[in-house]
């Protein structure tokens, strides 16, 4: 069935298909329409799921804890502060090794009061052992929370699904929406391997003295080692079915190309036009998207970039006093390699402002322009 549809209902119908059996959630714009819509379906008989109504986001995800540690499958939502104030929890769950799956809709962290897209909400929760999956468009929305519940039931981890407010949140696109019947087989139901059970009681997050913490994140650093592997699984078991799939990056333009610019979620799709337009005009230029941030898809970048002279990143997000969080782990993977090509880190779009055609173009100018950058946060349209 093919809809015109928009990113937080993309979301809705993932959850659907995925028969989720809890779901807990407060409401933060911009993703509050996504739970709206789940709640209304659940009122109205039509979906046979738990909804847990809670008094913030920090209880959604204490609750949706619980839940899949009894052993069910389960799903929330939220944005910025919201996403923030679950800090605390989303350690718990992935301590835990807990495949819960979360839909974030970026948006920018205040103050000043915004309510616009930037990466800065999720890219903050980078170290909490959570993958994390960012979303070109509401297909990819759609099909990357399928293949998120397979992700994290495989590898026992928690992921973060990713979508830019507004620009794909609340605006419609055609999607291809497959049915239950087709879906049920690439997603069987979830059998935890250690379900809470009263009749075989055993412990868990139970506390762990010095002798014995250590080798628990181990244990979760050799499980988030293992996602390009099982990810890869999933997404050529996906397109078998469905003939659609996505790589942890991916890579577009000219074969052998001198410049390569890196981008994620929505900027993307402006980058190809902006890409497909210099190359025609005689440039050597490629793209590469970047989906999958946590784990960083350091091998597969690797692979792909041999051969430029100079690799540009265009960042929706800001660590203030380093500069663009992507540019930065793209600085870190690189260090250990003999070949480095200069990465000009770029950072605009902050807080909703458009990345427009002529921005990406600027930057992929300065970038041919320049040997190296004349400083570590290279701004791209700031008002004067």
């Amino acid at each position: 069935m093919r809809k015109v549809i928009t990113g937080n209902q993309a979301v809705a119908y993932g959850v659907i298909l995925s028969r989720v059996d809890v779901i807990s959630a407060y409401p933060i714009t911009p993703q509050t329409t996504i739970v709206e819509e789940l709640s209304e379906l659940i009122a109205s008989g039509r979906l046979n799921t738990r909804f847990l109504k809670v008094e913030s986001e920090h209880s959604a995800m204490a609750a949706l804890i619980g839940a899949s540690t009894g052993g069910v499958r389960c799903f929330t939502a939220t944005s910025s502060h919201g996403l923030a104030y679950m800090h605390e929890m989303l350690h718990w769950a992935s301590g835990a090794r807990l495949p819960i799956v979360l839909v974030n809709v970026n948006r920018a962290i205040a103050p000043p009061w915004n309510i616009w897209s930037d990466q800065s909400d999720s890219l903050s929760q980078r170290d909490t052992g959570w993958i994390q999956l960012y979303c070109e468009n509401n297909q990819e929305v759609l099909d990357t929370l399928l293949q998120a519940y397979r992700i994290a039931e495989s590898a026992k981890l928690p992921v973060m699904v990713v979508l830019d407010a507004y620009v794909l949140s609340h605006t419609s696109e055609a999607v291809e929406i497959p049915t239950m019947e087709e879906v049920d087989p690439f997603l069987p139901p979830y059998c935890p391997e250690y379900p809470l059970d009263t009749r075989e009681p055993i412990s868990f997050s139970m506390i762990a003295t010095p002798e014995h913490f250590l080798e628990f994140r181990y244990k979760i650093q050799k499980a988030m080692e293992q996602i390009p592997e099982i990810a890869k699984k999933v997404d050529d078991e996906f397109r078998s079915r469905f003939g659609r799939g996505y790589a942890g990056i991916e890579r577009y333009g000219k074969e052998e190309a001198e410049i390569l610019l890196m981008t994620s979620g929505t900027v993307t799709s402006t980058s190809r036009i902006v890409i497909r337009k210099l190359i025609e005009g005689g440039m050597s230029v490629a793209g590469i998207k970047i989906k999958r941030f946590r784990p960083f898809p350091s091998e597969e970048i690797f692979k792909e970039i041999k051969g430029a002279k100079k690799l540009a990143v265009i960042d929706r997000n800001l660590s203030a006093g380093a500069g663009g969080i992507f540019a930065q782990e793209l600085k870190a993977s690189l260090y250990s390699q003999e070949e480095r090509p200069p990465v000009f880190g770029f950072v605009s779009g902050l807080g909703g402002r458009d990345i427009t055609p002529e921005i990406i173009e600027e930057a992929i100018q300065y970038t041919i322009k320049y040997p190296r950058p004349e400083g570590e946060i290279l701004w791209l349209g700031l008002k004067k």
